[in-house]
């Protein structure tokens, strides 16, 4: 009987912008490779726009589920797989408890060697090091902008704003909402008691579902509410029309901060307008 095979591929939203990462192309070469040794395909497992740093990810889970119709998981590159050493190495695990092989066709790896198993690990930790030192870069960059007050940091528009032309822009019925919210806890309302509020109304959360407290909590600290916005403990002002004003939204800080004193505060970035 021929070694069964799952075929997995795997392309994130920046891999979709570089030349060789088409799902495509790896599926086809898969498939060829596994045609050149005999081996029988059980199933093709595709993530498209999902992250290697991750294992929430729909087909990978699917194909982990389905381990029992496969013997060997095939691969075009280790990195399309995982870019997480832990994660790689949690799932050798489970291979092997489960009697399954890995094979890389870039990387011509054997799991079943001693050898190969030690050459797979380094090349693991090497592309883990090359994605930290990405990750390092876009946050050291991210961090200047803010300094610089440089406009948008990347982050999604918030409950009560939308990006129109690249600057956020107030929703009006959600941006209501949010007055009421600061308003009302600057008056003494608990985050449960507002949230029961709108709950009672009908008023649908940032995610289509009930409100609760850890929604309250996003909004009352979100600096955005003021017309500025944050980057790890950076804040830059006036980027955008506020929706709250200044003072009760200070007012709402204070009681935030008396409840949780290790509440992170932001500070003006040194060339603010209000610095």
């Amino acid at each position: 009987m021929p070694t069964r095979v799952a075929l997995y591929t795997r392309v994130s939203t920046e891999d979709q912008a570089k030349e060789g990462f088409s799902l495509d192309a790896q599926l086809e070469r898969l498939r060829y490779y596994a045609k050149a040794q005999g081996w029988a395909v059980a199933g093709e497992y595709v993530d498209e726009g999902h992250s290697g740093r991750t294992t929430k990810r729909p087909q990978y889970t699917r194909m982990m589920a389905e381990m029992p119709a496969w013997d060997t998981l095939l691969v075009l590159k280790m990195d399309r797989i995982h870019r997480n050493s832990r994660n790689f190495m949690a799932m050798m695990d489970e291979l092997r408890r489960s009697g399954k092989e890995f094979a890389s066709v870039t990387e011509s790896l054997d799991t079943s060697t001693a050898m190969g198993r030690f050459v797979m690990d380094i090349i693991q930790r090497i592309a883990q090091l090359e994605s930290d030192q990405i990750g390092e870069r876009t946050f050291v960059g991210m961090e200047q902008k803010a300094k610089q007050g440089g406009g948008s940091l990347g982050k999604p528009a918030p409950y009560g704003y939308r990006y129109e032309g690249g600057r956020l822009q107030p929703v009006q019925e959600q941006a209501a909402v949010v007055v009421e919210l600061f308003t009302g806890y600057a008056a003494g309302a608990g985050k449960q008691e507002l949230a029961d509020r709108l709950n009672r109304r009908g008023v649908p959360s940032p995610r289509g579902k009930r409100w609760g407290r850890q929604q309250m909590d996003l909004i009352l600290a979100n600096p955005t509410y003021v017309g500025a916005l944050g980057w790890e403990g950076q804040l830059q002002v006036g980027t955008h029309d506020a929706v709250v004003d200044q003072v009760v939204y200070d007012q709402v800080q204070r009681r935030l901060a008396g409840a949780s004193p290790a509440r992170r505060l932001y500070r003006l970035a040194p060339n603010s307008p209000q610095a």
